[in-house]
């Protein structure tokens, strides 16, 4: 069995650790799937049930360890313990009341108030989480906590920068606050800032080098820039501590993918000389007049606009005769080109994809916002514009991965939350 002892501190020991040794120990019981797995075991066969209340709370059974911290003698650790466990599983009433229960077991009145405030946010109440934190501004210059929550507040209220500033205020005051390292590393990073969270996030793993979300984010960024072996070398940190970790294979197997991804020039070039050809203007060929004023009147001005237009559709217009006809299959032909054949090759216009895929207008209409997706995904579909599902499935993966700073990651993230759905991108034939 192992043994959750570090620096002294033991979960499963003759004493029940103090609450500062307790937050010591939380990422320890996280840092891989055997100790965490181990805790877990442990923590249901142990007779004690605050020390076996707060493993199982660690491994994130919170029902289980409400279970069993019921049934703890009364202390400030249990109310604590119970305080998180109602937070996790979304009781914001009951998590108060037994934070309540904390303070009038003389826990640190400051510490329960920012637990208060952080169940207050949790449940969308910042007004009442204000309060809470209003009486402990005299912190302000010595608490890295106090700061660190004020941000979490100021950016539930969508104060952005203002709380970047606090959450630059408390590493300054210790620059060991993991939360709020982290949270300062994400801030830069939504905004696009990625020296700053690359030293952010770097700067976490020395602490901590099993920090599964500073590595995650750190592949990311670093697969961005095509720099994939440090890319890999993250997400293969992950995996060497937690060899399940499903966003950890697939951003590896992404990575591993990008590394030999062949980049065809010549087809690009074909394609950018194609485009060209589609967009030269009619007014650049000798036509007679009569043809150059019926295209004209038909609102026919490129080579592409013929390309969509039929041989019928012409001969139909007024004045359009054989003769005519005959001068512009003469022209397309010279360029290896036909009347139609757009149409021939036509991909699904917008909104034909979502009919094909048969999704629901219901479903078409959420916001994007809806798939949950990473911070990066996030901005290169705010980059183009991409609000709604529909939007998004009317997107080709090269549109996509032609944003800037948009990876074989997210693509792939993209695809995979589209597939829950049913959904896919458009596809070009």
């Amino acid at each position: 069995m192992v043994s959750l002892a570090i620096a002294g501190i033991d979960l499963f020991g003759k004493e029940i650790p103090s609450l500062d040794d307790l937050k010591k120990l939380w990422p320890l019981v996280n840092s891989s799937e055997r100790t965490r797995a181990a805790t877990l075991e442990k923590s249901r066969q142990h007779k004690d049930p605050l020390a076996a209340g707060l493993g199982l709370l660690f491994c994130g059974q919170a029902k289980e360890a409400v279970e069993k911290l019921e049934q703890a003698a009364d202390c400030a650790v249990k109310h604590i313990g119970l305080g998180h466990a109602y937070r996790q599983l979304r009781e914001f009433d009951k998590s108060l009341r037994e934070l309540d229960k904390a303070a009038r077991k003389n826990a640190d009145a400051m510490m329960t108030a920012m637990e208060k405030a952080s169940t207050h946010r949790a449940a969308g109440n910042l007004e009442a989480a204000e309060k809470e934190l209003a009486p402990y501004t005299n912190f302000e210059n010595v608490s890295a906590e106090y700061h660190f929550q004020r941000g979490k507040l100021l950016d539930a209220q969508g104060e952005y920068e203002k709380a970047l500033a606090n959450y630059q205020i408390a590493v300054d005051l210790d620059p060991s606050h993991a939360e709020s390292r982290f949270a300062l590393a994400y801030a830069c990073d939504l905004r696009g800032d990625e020296e700053a969270a690359i030293v952010h996030y770097n700067h976490l793993i020395k602490m901590n080098p099993t920090h599964v979300s500073a590595l995650l984010n750190l592949s990311v960024l670093y697969e961005d820039r095509g720099d994939y072996e440090k890319a890999s070398h993250c997400a293969k940190s992950v995996l060497r501590w937690h060899p399940n970790h499903p966003k950890a294979l697939l951003f590896f197997k992404d990575i591993e993918s990008s590394k030999v991804m062949i980049y065809d020039e010549e087809r690009e070039k074909r394609r950018d000389r194609q485009s060209k050809i589609l967009e030269i203007p009619i007014s650049d060929f000798e036509l007679s007049v009569r043809s150059r004023n019926c295209l004209k009147k038909m609102n026919i001005e490129t080579i592409g606009d013929l390309l969509r237009t039929t041989e019928s559709d012409l001969l139909s217009y007024k004045n359009f005769g054989e003769t005519s006809l005959q001068e512009i299959k003469k022209i397309l032909e010279s360029k290896g080109l036909r009347l139609g054949m757009a149409l021939e090759d036509k991909a699904a216009a917008p909104g034909e994809t979502a009919i094909a895929q048969g999704a629901s207008q219901e479903l078409l209409a959420k916001s994007a916002e809806d798939l949950e997706l990473s911070v990066r995904a996030r901005r290169a579909l705010t980059r183009l514009n991409v609000k709604t599902i529909l939007d998004l499935i009317n997107k080709t993966e090269a549109e996509l991965l032609g944003c800037k700073n948009f990876g074989v990651t997210s693509l792939n993230e993209i695809k995979d939350k589209l597939s829950q759905f049913g959904l896919s991108l458009r596809k070009l034939d």
